[in-house]
């Protein structure tokens, strides 16, 4: 069982039902927002006024990049949370119905690199197993979760964090299990997206493209380029609203 999350209680904001609300009074949860892409993507809703929970499996860590962005000025609150745990999970959406009554905005950013080097004919298939549960399942535990929340005042903003390399017209033969991964993200945010049509709720996936993160290498372009393009998707207005996407960039890219 998670231990208590180091957050303060707050009365829920009312709002009528499928109101865009001001960012000021929006909630997002971020996860895997301890350092790298989930950092700054957090960082990035943070300036925008949001109160941002930042997940990460180390307490101390989540911590530690929750208060450097309160340093900046964000409104900024560490909360434990592994995606592939059902009960850290649960205990999360408790105390986020109790302090808050509300989730209005989910990044789906915790994610792992497994198979570097790997084949399809010959990868260890607990790789894969593991890909899944972090890279699809966890996104999907999360969304299940949260959903309620956007459902009952008419709005939310789904981003789940993809990678070309899950296109269905990518050919590279290399890392299967992310691969595989990433394509069932994929097709889980067409899925859900079609299931939302008209709630109020959007979900899209992101490729941030190549950054500069401990899971990416230095070789990459700036991370706040990367995240961005998440932001966009997580801050789409209502009107002429984006659902079902896959975006590099805000630009649309192939499935």
């Amino acid at each position: 069982m998670s231990p208590p999350l180091p957050f303060p209680r707050r009365a829920p904001r009312e709002r009528g039902l499928g109101t865009e609300p001001p960012p000021s009074q929006r909630v997002a949860l971020v996860s895997g927002a301890n350092r790298g892409l989930g950092l700054e993507v957090s960082r990035q809703l943070a300036a925008a006024g949001m109160t941002v929970l930042l997940g990460a499996r180390n307490p101390a860590a989540g911590e530690k990049a929750a208060k450097a962005l309160r340093r900046e000025g964000g409104d900024a609150i560490a909360v434990q949370l592994d995606v592939t745990s059902q009960a850290d999970v649960d205990a999360l959406v408790e105390r986020i119905g109790r302090d808050y009554g509300r989730l209005d905005v989910l990044v789906n950013n915790a994610g792992a690199f497994f198979d570097v080097g790997d084949r399809a004919s010959s990868v260890d298939l607990a790789r894969v197993q593991s890909a899944l549960d972090t890279n699809l399942l966890g996104a999907w535990r999360l969304g299940e979760a949260v959903i309620p929340f956007m459902k009952r005042h008419g709005y939310g903003r789904i981003v789940n964090v993809s990678s070309g390399c899950g296109a269905t017209d990518s050919d590279g033969e290399d890392c299967p299990a992310y691969r595989v991964s990433k394509a069932a993200l994929n097709s889980y945010t067409r899925m859900l997206a079609t299931e939302l049509k008209g709630s109020g709720i959007l979900v899209n996936a992101v490729c941030p493209g190549w950054v500069a993160t401990d899971m990416g290498g230095p070789g990459g372009r700036p991370v706040a380029d990367g995240a961005a393009g998440i932001v966009w998707a997580a801050c789409l207005p209502l009107k002429g609203a984006v659902t079902g996407g896959f975006f590099r960039d805000r630009t649309p890219i192939p499935w």
